[in-house]
């Protein structure tokens, strides 16, 4: 009898441990701030999963970089410290110039070219992440960056000795050859470094303009679709490998979902954010000055990033033409 009992009270421990033992619980670090919507889009990719797992798998969100610093969350996910997180992709420019194909000024300044661009970098840029045993599950373009001044510019010379905030080694590339100083801001922190007088000008998408309220200390924004810069999503190998085979084909579907439907955000907050700022601020398309010295200023990138890049960054250059 006492075997017997004991017997069923194993039994009944299993049964009751049984769903608490099959539910995952994951942290997730994100750089943006809830507002964006990038972590928007995000929100619902850890919803749909949980949908799909019946709420075996539940994924807390920690928006603007209150689990991680930006520059940490790679690394964090690389080493376990975290399952997943989010990363602009050109920030990793210094690990491999494969990431920084979509940072480049004026190589791919449309939706079509920055898709195409795509195309050509993911295979890269999946292979280099697997290498860090880290998996890509998906990326989703920023609006078309522009730059933001309070004062008019109207050639590149008008550049020269400005603070300019920049937040990548391609950024911080682009304003030494404007003669700018580069200086490190997060889009977190951009507001208090205009007010306290860190940065005079800055590059960033309109998005992140109307959602820092750029009207508030600057006054000119130019728009000039300069590049499409993508931010991905990211989880570790050996934690999604841990999960059961339902569990895997439920984030793989979910983060398919998450961006195609980022893209089409995306286009829809570039036009909505523009007219937003013109409401706000004064909007300009760029000098033919401007333009040209733009353009030579992206000439000159380019071909400093292919020679980095080697015959990848080749490849990836030739499927845009």
């Amino acid at each position: 009898m006492k075997r017997l009992l004991t017997g069923a009270a194993i039994a009944a421990a299993i049964a009751t441990a049984g769903p608490l033992a099959a539910e995952t619980r994951w942290d997730m670090a994100t750089p943006y701030p809830d507002a964006e919507f990038h972590t928007q889009n995000i929100r619902q990719f850890v919803e749909e999963i949980a949908a799909a797992t019946g709420g075996d798998l539940q994924i807390t969100v920690h928006s603007g970089q209150s689990l991680f610093k930006h520059p940490e969350i790679k690394r964090s996910v690389q080493n376990q410290l975290v399952p997943m997180g989010e990363v602009l992709m050109a920030n990793l420019f210094n690990e491999d110039p494969i990431f920084g194909a979509d940072n480049l000024p004026f190589l791919a300044t449309t939706y079509e070219d920055a898709e195409r661009l795509w195309a050509a970098q993911r295979p890269l840029v999946e292979s280099k992440l697997a290498d860090d045993g880290i998996r890509l599950l998906y990326a989703v373009p920023w609006p078309g960056q522009g730059f933001y001044a309070s004062e008019e510019i109207q050639s590149v010379a008008d550049l020269e000795g400005k603070r300019f905030r920049t937040y990548n080694a391609t950024t911080a590339r682009m304003a030494e050859l404007f003669g700018a100083s580069p200086t490190t801001v997060e889009a977190v922190e951009i507001p208090q470094a205009f007010s306290t007088g860190i940065v005079d000008a800055m590059v960033t998408s309109a998005a992140t303009g109307v959602r820092t309220k750029a009207w508030d200390f600057t006054e000119h924004f130019y728009d000039l679709q300069a590049w499409l810069p993508k931010n991905m999503i990211i989880v570790n190998e050996n934690a999604f490998s841990a999960l059961p085979e339902a569990q895997q084909t439920a984030i793989l579907e979910a983060a398919a979902a998450a961006e195609a439907r980022g893209w089409e955000l995306s286009q829809s907050v570039s036009g909505s954010s523009v007219e937003e700022l013109g409401s706000n601020l004064t909007v300009h398309q760029p000098s033919d000055a401007l333009a040209k010295g733009l353009a030579e200023v992206g000439e000159q990138m380019a071909g400093e990033w292919a020679e980095s890049a080697g015959p990848d960054g080749q490849a990836i250059l030739d499927a845009l033409q």
